[in-house]
């Protein structure tokens, strides 16, 4: 096939056959040289796109945080507000009774006034009662002189010398009643009236509580300056935080696309044909995948399960689990079909990690056994790792493994292995159909 071949007019050799296998090697040492850089830079970009996935967590926490504080700082300040209001309320209030307590003080001193009139009323009556006894008294001593003939005017003499005394008796009663009354009055009046040198009690009262109303009204004053640079501040944090987060978002998009660059290249390169150091991974899933299709049609056509249950969609939590799992009507099946399957896949090699099959929507209703765990309770961590079955994994590598229709699907991603722990790792997904139908993929996943 090779000959002589003329260019510009002079002849040339054409290569030898050695020679065009030996380019052909180089080539192909060039393109697994490539692929295996290639495999690295996706490698740094699953680390970057995983570092960045972090961040955008903490940002979204702080972003939370920032909203809580912002609503935390409305309610101190609507509180802040309402103290403002009620301090000046109170002041207010303070000054109404003391208006009051004044007046109460002038109405004192007119009863003291008018009580005076009464003590005085009264000392009159005693004298005139103490002038009607001596009247009744010498009237009496008149009637005795007058023997037989003044008998009656001595009776009416003795009855009035007997009611002057009640009048005297009762007018001096009403004296000293009066002159106690009277000092407690004037006790009381003296608290009623102001007096800046001694204040009495209950002006010194009003006064602490004046004093401390003002206090109370001078801190929330200044409280509510505080309050307005915080929350000046904390808008200030919000919006650098909602800037960074664009930004962040902006990155993580950028990282994504680098990242899927990287794999979709990997990708091309082995279905080149040629044998680059994913091929063997690939076929096993490939292997894996169409082993699972025939058993689960298996099942179908002896009956041991209905098309509708092996393609059940409702997942039914489990309670008291965490993270949270879940079971599907096909769950029997798989337990006692996937694990001869998944168990000899995983140890095609050292570097597999796993090997699981997933529904379409990222169910893992069988795990391998080392990760089908039961859980700790309250050890969310600990079951992250562990306790991996019946978990619905629906994030970007899940799903796109779940979903994926094509012979293969490459990817590199970081594992969550929980505690915050993680590596990244390549997987390699074959889609599992049964009688045509898609029913999810079987996800190899292996170190570099």
């Amino acid at each position: 096939m090779f000959g002589w071949k003329k260019t510009g007019g002079s002849t040339v050799d054409a290569p030898r056959p050695e020679a065009v296998r030996s380019d052909d090697s180089a080539a192909l040492d060039v393109v697994r040289s490539l692929a295996r850089s290639i495999s690295t830079v996706g490698k740094d970009a699953a680390e970057v796109r995983g570092a960045l996935e972090d961040t955008q967590r903490v940002m979204q926490a702080q972003g939370q945080a920032m909203q809580a504080l912002a609503q935390q700082l409305q309610q101190i300040g609507q509180a802040q507000v309402a103290i403002t209001t009620a301090t000046a309320q109170s002041a207010q209030a303070v000054q109404r009774a003391r208006g009051a307590l004044g007046v109460v003080g002038s109405e004192v001193v007119d009863m003291a006034g008018t009580l005076a009139q009464v003590s005085n009323a009264a000392a009159e009556i005693t004298k005139v009662s103490l002038q009607t006894r001596l009247v009744a008294f010498n009237a009496a001593v008149e009637a005795k002189h007058a023997g037989e003939a003044g008998r009656g005017f001595a009776v009416v003499a003795e009855a009035v010398k007997a009611l002057a005394g009640q009048v005297e008796s009762s007018s001096k009663a009403i004296v000293s009643a009066i002159a106690t009354l009277q000092d407690r009055i004037d006790r009381f009046s003296a608290e009623l009236s102001e007096n800046a040198a001694r204040p009495s009690q209950i002006h010194a009262a009003f006064q602490a509580v004046d004093e401390d109303v003002q206090r109370i009204a001078a801190s929330a004053a200044e409280s509510g300056q505080q309050m307005g640079v915080l929350n000046e501040r904390a808008r200030a944090l919000e919006r650098e935080v909602s800037e960074a987060s664009h930004n962040l978002k902006v990155a993580f998009d950028g990282s994504d696309r680098f990242l899927r660059m990287s794999e979709e290249l990997v990708d091309r390169m082995a279905s080149s044909g040629v044998e680059v150091d994913d091929m063997p991974f690939i076929r096993a899933a490939q292997a894996a995948a169409a082993e699972i299709s025939a058993l689960l049609e298996g099942a179908l056509r002896d009956g041991r399960i209905s098309q509708a249950d092996l393609f059940d969609e409702h997942y039914s939590p489990l309670a008291d689990t965490n993270p949270q799992q879940h079971t599907a009507r096909f769950c029997r099946l798989t337990d006692e079909l996937l694990p001869a399957v998944q168990e000899r896949t995983l140890g095609c090699s050292d570097k597999v990690v796993f090997c699981i099959a997933a529904d379409r929507n990222g169910y893992i209703a069988t795990h391998n056994r080392k990760y089908c765990q039961p859980q700790r309770p309250g050890d969310p961590v600990w079951n992250a790792a562990n306790s991996r079955y019946r978990r619905i994994f629906n994030d970007r590598t899940g799903l796109a493994s779940a979903r994926n229709t094509r012979p293969f699907l490459l990817q590199t991603y970081r594992r969550d292995m929980g505690g915050g722990r993680f590596v990244v790792l390549k997987e390699v997904a074959a889609p599992i159909t049964v009688n045509g139908r898609h029913w999810g993929g079987l996800r190899l996943a292996f170190n570099f």
